[in-house]
C-alpha cells in the first residue's frame, strides 16, 4: 500500500469470513468486500494497525470476536482489550491466509466512504452499515470487549 490517503477494502475468501454472514444483497463483484474503511496514510493504516495491533484496528477485533470460538484466541485487558503477543500472531497468519486487500487513492474519502459502503455492502462494517450481519457483528465485538477480564489490582503494600 502506498503512502497515501484513501480507502481500503478487505475481500474475504470463502473459507475466510464464513462465520460472518453475507447481507441479502446480490454480490456485485466476484471478491465480495468485507470491510470497507479510511486512510489518512494507507500504508501505516495495512502495515501497523491491520497487520499488528488488535488494539487499533476495528477489523482485528471484529476478526478476533468473530473467531474466539473456533479460534480459542485470549486476550487481556490494559486500558483497552488485546489479543495476547502469540495470538496477535496467529490472527495476521489468519488474516494472511482468507483475506486480500485492495486500496484506492482518494483525496477526500471521508465523502466517499458511505456511498462506497451502501454500494459494497460490506458485512465487517457497522458504519454507515445495516441488514442481516449488523447484529451479528455488533455482538461479536461485545463478545470480543467482554473476552478480558479487568485487571487485578495491585496488591497493597504494608509497611
Amino acid at each position: 500500500a502506498p503512502r497515501v490517503i484513501g480507502l481500503v477494502r478487505v475481500v474475504g475468501s470463502s473459507r475466510g469470513v464464513s462465520s460472518a454472514p453475507r447481507p441479502n444483497a446480490p454480490v456485485r463483484h466476484r471478491d465480495a468486500a468485507a470491510l470497507i474503511g479510511l486512510a489518512t496514510n494507507l500504508r501505516r493504516r495495512v502495515v501497523r494497525n491491520h497487520l499488528r495491533r488488535s488494539g487499533q484496528s476495528t477489523l482485528r477485533r471484529t476478526l478476533a470476536g468473530l473467531l474466539l470460538d473456533t479460534e480459542h484466541y485470549r486476550t487481556r485487558r490494559t486500558d483497552r482489550v488485546l489479543l495476547v503477543d502469540a495470538d496477535e500472531i496467529r490472527l495476521t497468519a489468519w488474516m494472511h491466509t482468507h483475506l486480500q486487500l485492495t486500496w484506492c487513492q482518494h483525496r477526500t474519502p471521508d465523502a466517499v466512504e458511505a456511498a462506497v459502503i451502501a454500494q459494497w455492502a460490506p458485512p465487517l462494517n457497522v458504519a454507515h452499515a445495516s441488514g442481516p450481519a449488523r447484529p451479528v457483528i455488533e455482538t461479536a465485538r461485545a463478545a470480543y470487549s467482554a473476552s478480558a477480564k479487568p485487571e487485578d489490582p495491585a496488591p497493597s503494600q504494608t509497611l
